[in-house]
C-alpha cells in the first residue's frame, strides 16, 4: 500500500513501487499551445476527398476514444482545403486536442494524436491543441487527461448554461500529475491502450451478433404486405395470420405497483422499470414467465435499448412497462414481434407519445402456428443470450478500465 503522504497513485506497477514521487505541475508548464485551430463547420467538411483533414470537436466528444488513431479513425477532409493555408498549424503525434464546448460535462474531453505519418491534419471548430514541451511516452496523456482525476478540475472552470465551454486560459490553470520516469509513463499508457483494444474487440463482436440478429429478423418474419417470411425452418409452409395483441395475449397491467425509492428494501428479487432491472427488492408481485413492453413510446422510438424483454421467476414491476404473456403461444416469439413493431404509427399526436393499454391491445402483427413460434422463439432466445453475454463482458471491461483510471493516476 502506498504512503498517502507521498505523491504516488493508489495502484502502481511493482517495479516502480519504490520510485520517485510523481511530479505536480501546472498544465501550461508541461504543455505549450503553438497551434491555432480553425472554425470550419460540418458543411465545410467531407469524407470523400481532399488534401488535408480536420478534427471536429463533435467527433472528439462522440466518435473517438482517448487515442486518435490516424490510420483507423474516420477524420473528415476540408473541402477545397489548401495545404499552404494550414501548414503552420499541422498536428503532430503526441498532441492533445481538447473539445472546448459541449452540451454537458463532457466538455474538455481530449484525444491524443497517434500514428500520423505523412498525413496533413489540423484541429477544427471548438478545439484547443496542447503539445508536450518535451518527449513523453505515447498514450499516457491521452488516458490521464480523460480520467476523472483530471477532468474533475474542469467542472468548476466551465462557463455557460445550455452549452458549456472552457477557455484556453482556464485550461492552462489546471494541474497535472505524472511520473517523470519515461518507462513508467510508457507502461501505464501501453496498459490502457491494450485494455482499450480489448474493449474495442468485444464491441465489434457485439455489433456483429446484433447485425446478424437484425438480418434474421428481416428474413424470418414476413415483410410488409406479405403473409410468409423469406426464410423458414424446415416443415413450415402455412401463411401467417394477421392478429391483434389483445386477441392472443393476456394483460396484467392492473397489478403494476411502483415502490417509492425511499421505501425499497434490498433483496433478491428484480425490480423492473420500462428499460430493465432498476433495483433488487425483498418482495415480489409476479412469479413466472412474462413479456414486458416499455410504456413510454418516446423511449421506444428514440433509444437503442431493447423494446421488449422476457422475465422469468419472481419479480416486481413498476407502472412504466406493460406486462403480458401469450394465451396459447410462445413468449420468446412475442418478444421478437414487439422488437419489430413500427411504434411511430401508434403516436397519439402528443409531444411525448404514450403506449397506453388500449393502443397496445390493438397493435397488429402476423402470427404463425405455435410450433413455428417455438422454433423462431428458441432461435432468437439463443441469439439474445449470446448478445447479453457479450454485453456483460463489455460492461465488465469498461468497469475495470474506469476503476484503473481512478487508481493509477493522481
Amino acid at each position: 500500500m502506498s504512503d498517502s503522504k507521498k505523491k504516488v497513485p493508489k495502484r502502481r506497477f511493482e517495479e516502480f513501487s519504490n520510485a520517485n514521487d510523481w511530479e505536480l505541475r501546472k498544465l501550461m508548464s508541461v504543455f505549450e499551445f503553438p497551434v491555432s485551430t480553425n472554425s470550419l463547420s460540418r458543411s465545410q467538411l467531407n469524407y470523400d476527398n481532399g488534401e488535408i483533414k480536420s478534427v471536429h470537436y463533435g467527433d472528439i466528444l462522440v466518435n473517438y476514444d482517448s487515442i486518435l488513431e490516424i490510420a483507423k479513425d474516420r477524420i473528415p477532409f476540408i473541402t477545397n482545403g489548401v495545404i499552404d493555408k494550414y501548414k503552420p498549424n499541422l498536428l503532430e503525434n503526441g498532441d492533445l486536442i481538447f473539445a472546448d464546448a459541449a452540451e454537458d460535462e463532457t466538455v474538455g474531453k481530449a484525444v491524443e494524436v497517434d500514428g500520423k505519418t505523412n498525413e496533413y491534419i489540423v484541429a477544427g471548430l471548438h478545439t484547443i491543441v496542447a503539445r508536450p514541451r518535451r518527449k513523453m511516452a505515447k498514450f499516457f496523456w491521452g488516458y490521464y487527461i480523460n480520467s476523472s482525476i483530471y477532468h474533475n478540475q474542469l467542472l468548476r472552470l466551465m462557463q455557460g448554461t445550455k452549452v458549456a465551454s472552457i477557455s484556453k486560459s482556464n485550461l492552462q490553470k489546471t494541474y497535472v500529475t505524472y511520473p517523470d520516469n519515461f518507462v513508467e509513463q510508457k507502461k501505464i499508457g501501453t496498459f490502457f491502450k491494450q485494455l482499450d483494444d480489448t474493449i474495442a474487440l468485444h464491441q465489434r463482436k457485439l455489433e456483429k451478433i446484433k447485425a446478424l440478429k437484425t438480418a434474421y429478423l428481416s428474413e424470418l418474419f414476413p415483410a410488409e404486405g406479405e403473409s410468409k417470411p423469406k426464410r423458414r425452418f424446415a416443415g413450415f409452409t402455412d401463411a401467417w395470420e394477421q392478429r391483434k395483441l389483445g386477441e392472443v395475449t393476456e394483460s396484467f397491467d392492473g397489478k403494476r405497483v411502483p415502490i417509492d425509492s425511499g421505501l425499497r428494501v434490498l433483496g433478491e428479487y428484480p425490480y423492473y422499470g420500462a428499460t430493465g432491472i432498476i433495483d433488487y427488492v425483498d418482495d415480489y408481485i409476479f412469479d413466472g414467465e412474462y413479456v414486458l413492453l416499455a410504456e413510454d413510446g418516446a423511449n421506444i422510438i428514440m433509444r437503442n435499448n431493447p423494446v421488449a424483454y422476457l422475465t422469468q421467476g419472481k419479480f416486481w414491476l413498476n407502472n412504466h412497462a406493460h406486462i403480458m404473456r401469450m394465451i396459447e403461444g410462445n413468449n420468446c416469439f412475442l418478444v421478437q414481434v414487439l422488437e419489430k413493431i413500427d411504434y411511430i404509427k401508434y403516436n397519439t399526436g402528443t409531444a411525448q407519445p404514450k403506449l397506453n393499454s388500449k393502443i397496445v391491445k390493438n397493435i397488429e402483427f402476423k402470427l404463425p402456428q405455435i410450433e413455428e413460434q417455438q422454433q423462431i422463439g428458441a432461435f432468437f432466445k439463443q441469439l439474445d443470450d449470446t448478445i447479453t453475454l457479450h454485453q456483460r463482458k463489455l460492461q465488465k471491461l469498461q468497469n475495470i478500465k474506469k476503476a484503473y483510471l481512478n487508481e493509477m493516476f493522481i
